[in-house]
């Protein structure tokens, strides 16, 4: 059974981190079987990052505890870590508007909070953030401690690394934290760890070591060996090689649910000068059965009972059209029988990206890079130069992180690369570090890159069809969740390249829609009478019919889910301008301002971009 809210008898005392400090250190194991009892009853009600965010309490309390925040600064990775933050730093009661319009936010955000001091959401950028914020603290002589917080798979990003490499040279105090939850420590090795953590950041060690190459300083050749010598001894039990390299001095593995040693270990570290790295081994899910078991499963959940767990929902009969994603997974599954050079690759969004069958079914074609969009970007480049089909399937946003690689080794090489962007558009409650709303601006600007966005279901199959027998890069944008509902017809057939096609016609008013736009965009047209073009290709245009609407209509009107600078609308004014068009053209879009977390419905009709919003504004306008 849980607990009812008045239970919590520490947690309920807790309104920020100096309540926090005030408890007496043997009170912090109750506070965190509190603290994780509160966000499975809380997530279970909103919905959430669940299993990540379990796996952290004692991590989170032991922080919050030795270090004077908000002076001392946190900063987190990726964010799916940090409810435990919020609850901690006086957001318990905006738990229950947990990514909700008007309520706190899924991931830390500068303006939320003081003791969020980086806004995050996408990941690897925790390093990079801190150590600017040591530096700063340096030079400004101030005496506050900076910790970065990252989890293991944010690790695989070349961002991290790349931070790590610059550290050493920034001559700061920095601690970092690899918070892994991918592995277990056995309890005797768990235990001979924790003790040499304990006794490796202590005082005696620390100036037994300085003492001791002060010492050996005189006998160079000394000195060397006994640093040598104690890299072996130190490598034979810590897996730290690779950040000693790096200049900081590794410190674990340590259990990060023994929050007494966590404690003991970051107070030592604080106290000292210099590189730290403290590895952190965290079991996803820790404390709710169901979530240990799967924590993939409760990586992300909707609201659920935590007495019955997430129960798995009966297959609806008939069965719906698939949603997006699915349309994809399986398109992909077709053209992996029909051709042995198609290969998939993946920035550690399987499941997501709707790549799990395929994974299975073609595991020897089949690629996730990990957190390392730039990575998948290039080496789908690779696979093209000798004749491989490489698909990427990637999230609108996340694709910002390979920009450059997709103008310098796909574009400018002209290589048929294929790119599968899931997400384009409205997002809902990860809000606007996930929203996709400016991919059909950064991409239209690309030379030798065909931009599609497919209306529905089917279309979005044989778009994807389409792009792939096409010998140059291809992006096929397409939004998360379900479409229209139109049937997706397994036959195959390619659409010709650059142009679209009229689905109503009308007088007066012509509308120009792209992609998700063309179904709201029908029903508005069926109160004015206007005209609906369904456009499908964002480069190249069809300037054919945009001269034909131009010709027979005195209103244009551009729909799209994406921002309207840049965007599709204003490709089709750039088409307008060149045949000297005087009519009216109005353009809808998202607006010029990041679009807040919420339900995706909400969110559009807010922007004006549901079937009365764009009736609304095309009156408004005329």
């Amino acid at each position: 059974m849980n607990k009812p809210r008045e239970v919590f008898e520490l947690l309920g005392r807790i309104e920020r981190p100096s309540d926090l400090r005030a408890l007496d250190r043997r009170e912090l194991p109750q506070l965190c079987n509190e603290l994780r009892e509160f966000l499975l009853q809380s997530v279970s009600r909103t919905g959430g990052h669940l299993s990540s965010n379990l796996g952290t309490v004692e991590l989170t309390v032991a922080l919050h505890y030795v270090f004077n925040t908000p002076d001392d600064r946190l900063v987190w990775d990726v964010g799916h870590q940090t409810y435990a933050h919020k609850v901690l730093t006086g957001r318990r009661d905006g738990m229950d508007r947990l990514r909700m319009r008007g309520g706190i936010a899924g991931f830390p955000r500068r303006d939320e909070s003081a003791y969020d001091t980086f806004g995050v959401a996408h990941s690897s950028t925790s390093i990079s953030a801190a150590l600017g914020m040591a530096v700063a603290a340096r030079r400004m002589n101030e005496p506050r401690r900076v910790v970065a917080i990252i989890g293991d798979g944010a690790m695989s990003a070349g961002l991290a690394f790349e931070a790590l490499n610059n550290a050493e040279s920034a001559d700061c105090d920095l601690l970092v934290i690899l918070n892994d939850n991918d592995m277990s420590i056995s309890p005797p090795v768990g235990a001979l760890h924790n003790y040499l953590a304990r006794l490796m950041s202590g005082r005696f060690y620390t100036a037994a070591r300085r003492a001791g190459e002060r010492v050996l300083s005189a006998a160079p050749g000394m000195l060397e060996l006994a640093k040598r010598a104690e890299e072996h001894v130190k490598g034979m039990l810590l897996p730290g090689t690779l950040f000693e390299e790096f200049g900081f001095n590794y410190l674990g593995p340590v259990d990060g649910h023994d929050v007494d040693t966590l404690t003991s270990t970051l107070h030592n570290l604080r106290n000292l000068r210099g590189l730290q790295f403290l590895h952190v081994v965290t079991r996803k899910g820790k404390g709710y059965a169901p979530a240990e078991a799967d924590p993939i499963q409760y990586h992300g959940v909707s609201k659920f009972d935590p007495g019955a767990g997430i129960v798995a929902k009966a297959a609806p009969v008939p069965a719906p059209v698939p949603g997006y994603t699915q349309v994809f997974g399986d398109w992909l599954c077709d053209m992996a029988a029909a051709d042995p050079r198609v290969v998939a690759i993946t920035p550690a969004m399987r499941e997501g990206s709707g790549l799990v069958r395929y994974s299975r079914e073609y595991p020897d074609r089949y690629f996730d890079v990990g957190i390392a969009e730039q990575h998948a970007v290039t080496f789908g480049a690779g696979l093209a130069c000798d004749g491989m089909k490489p698909v990427v399937a990637i999230y609108s946003t996340f694709l910002q992180r390979g920009y450059d690689q997709l103008i310098h080794d796909v574009a400018i090489q002209n290589l048929p690369v294929m790119f599968a962007i899931d997400r384009g558009g409205l997002v809902g409650a990860d809000g606007p570090t996930h929203h996709g709303s400016l991919d059909l601006s950064y991409l239209r600007c690309v030379p030798n890159l065909v931009v599609m966005a497919p209306s529905d279901e089917n279309e979005t199959r044989q778009m994807l069809y389409t792009a792939f027998t096409l010998d140059t890069p291809t992006a096929v944008r397409y939004p998360r969740g379900n479409g229209p509902g139109v049937p997706v017809q397994p036959v195959m057939s390619a659409l010709p390249v650059g142009k679209g096609e009229v689905r109503r016609r009308g007088r007066e008013v012509a509308f120009l829609a792209f992609g998700s736009m063309v179904a709201p965009c029908l029903k508005a047209a069926e109160v004015l009478d206007a005209t609906v073009a369904n456009m499908r290709f964002v480069k190249p245009l069809d300037i054919d019919l945009v001269r034909e609407l131009a010709a027979t209509h005195s209103v244009l009107v551009t729909v799209e889910e994406n921002v309207v600078m840049g965007g599709a609308g204003s490709a089709v004014l750039e088409a307008l301008a060149a045949i000297g068009w005087s009519g009216k053209a109005i353009q809808l879009g998202l607006p010029d301002s990041f679009v807040e977390h919420g339900d995706p419905g909400g969110l559009l009709k807010e922007c004006g971009l549901d079937s009365e919003g764009i009736l609304g504004q095309v009156r408004a306008r005329m």
